[in-house]
């Protein structure tokens, strides 16, 4: 199936039915007064995450979603039919957005979680309603109320623990493949993963994380180049970012740190908070170099980076260091507690 993470709907609220003016006309009840019923109410549209569900390509193509409108009111005291709801399924993780105001509508990140996107108008008033002392024979009646109609952006976030960034052909699909069941494409061409990828990584029997292969980023993706720019969004509910860099490059003219560098602006062009959040850089590729080379030129690439933080030597290829990695980050998952939730930038 193809993966559709956004998508552009309208939503259309069923109208309330309208109040009814009516009279009680029976054979020997000569006053029998006002009967008119109410309105039924227009149908409502509701949104709810659905674990079973993974991508927004239903919606790329059903644009267009409308509620039924609520039966008028009648006559001997009988009010309209109310219409029934609309219920539309969307992945786990999907931000619903007002597209004309900007404004959030829902953050559906819990399966079954429930969200009104449109509501339906309330049915208008018979005129059995009005009836008084002094007003005995009303004709008054309200309409029902117009249903909500609105535009509306849904964007879809992988929900994982641990995401993976780096430059195409870091290495990326290699270290899930290597530590998790996900089979994602590896070749030895730059943007082999055009969409994200969801692992699960076991350390013993009772503990687990999930980790995102997002796909490579360049230079300039903040702006839109290449496909960092559609997928950065899909960082921002993972607790912990691994920073691989290739150390040993196809083309030697290529310098790891200058595209570790270009990788470290992007996030901060997308994000300060998350290029603030917790980084560990992961030198990938260390069975393609020389062993007496190895360790000059990690800490080569940890001193010009200035990096502070944890940094691991592994190899996806083969495994070496990926136990370690895989530990570390689970110690500190468990460290830092349930996951909250995070704001969208």
């Amino acid at each position: 199936m193809k993966f559709i993470d956004e998508a552009k709907i309208e939503v259309i609220a069923g109208d309330g039915g309208n109040g009814s003016a009516s009279f009680r006309r029976e054979k020997f009840v000569p006053r029998g007064g006002p009967d008119g019923g109410d309105g039924g109410h227009g149908g409502s549209i509701f949104a709810i995450a659905d674990r079973n569900i993974n991508t927004l390509i239903d919606y790329r193509y059903a644009r267009i979603h409308r509620a039924r409108h609520g039966e008028n009111g009648r006559g001997a005291d009988q009010y309209g039919k109310g219409a029934e709801d609309i219920v539309l399924r969307v992945p786990v993780g999907t931000v619903i957005t007002d597209d004309d105001t900007g404004e959030r509508i829902a953050d559906l990140a819990v399966d079954g979680q429930r969200a009104l996107v449109a509501r339906g108008g309330k049915g208008g008033l018979g005129n059995l309603h009005f009836k008084s002392s002094t007003n005995r024979a009303p004709r008054q009646t309200t309409p029902g109320e117009k249903g909500v109609h609105r535009r509306l952006r849904l964007e879809l976030r992988v929900l994982a623990d641990v995401g993976l960034l780096g430059m195409p052909n870091a290495g990326k699909s290699t270290l899930i493949r290597a530590i998790s069941a996900a089979r994602p494409k590896v070749a030895d061409y730059p943007f082999t993963t055009l969409a994200p990828s969801l692992g699960v990584v076991r350390t013993d029997a009772s503990r687990s994380f999930v980790v995102a292969d997002i796909p490579g980023l360049i230079e300039g993706a903040a702006e839109g180049l290449g496909l960092g720019l559609r997928f950065l969004k899909h960082l921002q509910r993972t607790r912990v970012l691994l920073h691989l860099v290739d150390i040993a490059p196809l083309n030697p003219d290529d310098d790891p740190v200058e595209g570790a560098r270009a990788i470290v602006k992007e996030l901060r062009k997308f994000s300060a908070e998350l290029a603030a959040r917790e980084r560990w850089l992961v030198l990938n590729k260390i069975d393609l170099v020389p062993a007496d080379e190895l360790d000059a030129r990690c800490k080569d690439v940890v001193r010009r980076l200035r990096f502070k933080g944890p940094v691991f030597r592994i190899s996806g290829a083969t495994g070496d260091g990926t136990r370690e990695l895989c530990r570390a980050v689970m110690k500190h998952l468990d460290a830092a507690g349930p996951a909250g939730s995070e704001e969208s930038t």
